[in-house]
């Protein structure tokens, strides 16, 4: 994948034929076609590992709950920065995560008027359970392919990311 107006590849060797804005065209097309195949299952994952985790829970508060995890504790406006969620919608699904035992809200130590959220013990077994079947799944479907390939795709993403986020 070279750069816009490169003729450069991924490794940094000249490419042999330059490419047209046809070829460039067809090949972020069949990208982003790819992208959406990946997309698809992805949400599919997160719906059966919210299903698992409490029968019925929406997406939105699986991610909402997965992200406290990450966080390990964090405030309300955190969450709701880097959700980008409106903070009504965050509030309810905070109670609904309280309400289920999977968080817990406790006075900050360090401002006793902030409220800090973490992930309660039986939040965190009852993720590990819900993620446990799909555990491994990426390493099941890349076992054939060389670690060299890995890293490119890897290297490649971080690229994609990045100008994304840069853009």
């Amino acid at each position: 994948m070279a750069a816009a107006g490169s003729d450069a590849s991924v490794s940094g060797t000249e490419a042999s034929v330059p490419e047209t804005d046809e070829e460039r065209i067809a090949a972020v097309t069949a990208l982003e076609s790819e992208f959406g195949e990946l997309i698809t299952h992805f949400r599919r994952t997160v719906m059966a590992n919210a299903t698992r985790l409490s029968p019925g829970m929406l997406p939105g508060a699986y991610k909402t709950f997965t992200t406290i995890v990450r966080y390990g504790t964090c405030t309300a406006s955190t969450l709701a920065e880097v959700l980008q969620m409106d903070k009504g919608q965050l509030s309810r699904t905070i109670r609904e995560l309280e309400d289920l035992g999977l968080i817990q809200r406790t006075p900050d130590a360090a401002d006793r008027r902030s409220i800090v959220i973490s992930p309660t013990d039986e939040g965190l077994a009852r993720l590990a359970a819900a993620r446990r079947p799909q555990e491994g799944a990426v390493l099941r479907a890349l076992s054939p392919w060389p670690v060299e390939d890995i890293h490119s795709l890897t290297e490649l993403l971080h690229r994609l990311t990045s100008a994304a986020r840069d853009a």
